[in-house]
């Protein structure tokens, strides 16, 4: 009896060390998509899962990328950090000034022995997110950038062009316009002011939005977003509001499920919202580029990057960093790549991925799908490289507190900007005193 014993606790034992030697690392990944995103997520972790057996990818939903963003600045101070983190593009300065949080894209690659060239993206996308030295900090993501979409139902109803985008502001009201007279309530609205009225517009118009090529020059930037063209842009707006044409449905993404119902038929958003309207629009839909103040010199030029990045956080065993540096790799394959892109409406972040979209005929099939990366890949400059400004996320904030304003009649347009930035500033001028 007692030899058995001992001869079941021996295949017990070995039991136990055969799965420890095949035990998975496991690899945690905070995100922020939901919906459709979400679903994306889930599939290319599973695919990178089921592709080897050494590395287990474990996709958690934090919130949006602000709830994301703060449980994991709260993670990382209570040593419990995931080993990737995704943060949307304005959390970029503060996590390149956080010393010790982060290890770089171009680092964990290298020494993981993993071939990886930064050249191979598309340089509006590479470029923010990389350092002087050409280092890539995080890895392109979800990259999107500002778009606008119109209810094509809608523009038939009204009498308008529904294959005739509007392309110019004195064109996007003319279509208000039609549509209000047709019955429509909501003629316009528009998510994420501050990204798609004054980042994205300073672009896309070639004018700063701050100081010192918009902070990458340095941390003592100024913000410059109320200058004259900005001011008539707000009074265009705020005119529009006025007369029913322009609704204001709320802050960050609250807007979309009025353009996704039927309710407003002219959006103006990110490129990423493609994907949920592809799959729950009731009507035809078409996207297109920002409209553009045609009496502006240099407008049009490129709109900025929005979306988030994946960050790799300090601090984790050599070998999750190479089952990251191994997930990395997997969902930048080209043909992988250009698959989330047609999935999704996120820009193709590499080159290659882009060309093998444009040669299985998506954008033909799709026309528009090709308007936010004709957007970036032009060429870039001081004014429309991107911002890489500290303290965005309370600067959007203050953006959205102080245009609501407008909105409701309390201030005008002027006021409500340079309150902007007179706020925003005092945030940038204690960003540097801490990050000094």
């Amino acid at each position: 009896m007692k030899l058995k014993k001992i001869a079941l606790a021996t295949i017990l034992g070995a039991g136990t060390l055969m799965s420890a030697s095949y035990a998975q690392t496991e690899i945690q990944w905070w995100h922020s998509m939901n919906g459709a995103l979400n679903d994306w997520v889930n599939d290319l972790a599973k695919e990178f899962n089921e592709s080897q057996t050494d590395y287990k990818v474990v996709p958690v939903f934090k919130g949006d990328y602000e709830q994301s963003m703060t449980a994991g600045i709260a993670a990382i101070r209570s040593g419990n950090a995931p080993d990737i983190l995704q943060v949307f593009e304005v959390g970029t300065a503060s996590m390149i000034y956080s010393k010790g949080v982060t290890k770089s894209v171009s680092e964990i690659m290298k020494a993981n022995n993993i071939p990886f060239d930064i050249n191979a993206y598309i340089p509006a996308v590479a470029g923010y997110y990389a350092s002087p030295n050409g280092d890539l900090l995080s890895l392109p993501f979800n990259s999107s950038t500002t778009v606008m979409y119109y209810n094509k139902d809608e523009f038939k109803k009204a009498g308008l062009d529904p294959d005739k985008a509007p392309k110019t502001w004195k064109e996007v009201r003319a279509a208000t316009e039609a549509l209000k007279a047709s019955g429509s309530k909501c003629p316009m609205t528009i998510s994420w002011m501050g990204w798609t009225q004054l980042e994205s517009f300073s672009a896309w118009h070639n004018v700063p939005y701050a100081t010192k090529n918009n902070g990458f020059g340095g941390m003592d930037a100024e913000l410059k977003f109320n200058s004259p063209l900005h001011v008539k842009h707000f009074e265009n707006l705020s005119d529009m509001a006025k007369n029913g044409l322009f609704v204001y449905k709320g802050r960050s993404v609250a807007s979309q499920p009025a353009f996704l119902s039927g309710e407003c038929a002219i959006f103006m958003g990110s490129s990423g919202f493609y994907s949920g309207l592809k799959r729950d629009a009731k009507f035809d839909f078409a996207e297109t580029t920002l409209p553009y103040y045609d009496d502006v010199e240099g407008a049009p030029q490129n709109t900025v990057i929005g979306g988030a990045s994946l960050w790799v956080l300090n601090g984790k065993p050599a070998e999750n960093y190479k089952g990251v540096a191994k997930f990395f790799e997997f969902i930048s394959q080209p043909e992988r790549a250009a698959q989330s892109h047609m999935r999704t409406g996120y820009l193709p972040i590499t080159k290659e991925a882009f060309e093998i979209t444009e040669k299985a005929g998506f954008y033909t099939e799709n026309p528009g799908a090709d308007v936010p990366v004709q957007q970036m890949i032009r060429d870039t400059n001081d004014n429309t490289r991107g911002l890489r400004l500290g303290n965005m996320l309370q600067i959007r904030t203050i953006v959205d507190e102080e245009t609501e304003q407008v909105w409701t009649g309390k201030k005008s347009p002027k006021d409500a900007l340079d309150s902007a930035v007179e706020r925003g500033n005092a945030l940038l001028k204690r960003f540097e005193r801490v990050n000094k």
